[in-house]
């Protein structure tokens, strides 16, 4: 045992106490700091974590009018408040194939559409002219079973009918979200929901 403790890593050492609850001197100031400047989580009734990071809607937005909706292209992850802040949701996503193809700064819904038709943009003819020129509502529909409709032209937060894009960098620049979950946030949104991607 002796033998054990001389050869454990300060780093070890640190995270040991860390798990018992205790702060330990050999920890960085410059650490410590870090840990101490982390946001506390908003309190909601409801609540989705599934082990993703929480945000706070005050660090985005002056206020909850419409509902907010934060969409975080780093950590692949959609957050949403209500307007009355009783309803905090967290959605993992898809985020688009390249920096290139991605848009961020602040939007808000303009349509909702429950079954949306599919076209590529002009853009992705140009890069895959080989693409079907229209989709129709169905299993084959890339923007899944429901559609939020940016003010942005061209950018939604959709469903998508193949899950194994979710969590990835697997779109043309739209927010991909598993069908069960458009569908839930599909009810909770409304026109004029505010959105910004980060």
């Amino acid at each position: 045992m002796a033998d054990q403790r001389k050869n454990l890593t300060r780093r070890q050492f640190g995270k040991n106490l860390a798990a018992l609850g205790v702060a330990s001197p050999l920890l960085s100031p410059a650490i410590l700091r870090a840990q101490e400047m982390q946001p506390t989580p908003p309190i909601t009734p409801q609540y989705v974590s599934a082990g993703y990071s929480t945000k706070r809607w005050q660090d985005y937005f002056d206020n909850r009018r419409n509902g907010v909706i934060v969409s975080d292209t780093i950590e692949r992850v959609l957050h949403f408040w209500s307007e009355d802040g009783e309803i905090y949701k967290v959605y993992p996503t898809s985020v688009p194939l390249t920096e290139e193809l991605t848009r961020r700064g602040r939007t808000r819904i303009v349509r909702k559409v429950n079954g949306p038709e599919w076209r590529p943009t002009p853009n992705m003819l140009k890069r895959d002219p080989d693409l079907p020129r229209y989709v129709g509502p169905g299993p084959q529909n890339p923007l899944g079973t429901r559609a939020l409709y940016l003010s942005w032209q061209y950018y939604r937060i959709h469903g998508t009918n193949d899950t194994r894009k979710i969590g990835r960098q697997a779109s043309n620049g739209c927010i991909g979200l598993y069908n069960e979950d458009i569908e839930e946030l599909f009810e909770l949104t409304k026109v004029g929901t505010q959105v910004i991607l980060i």
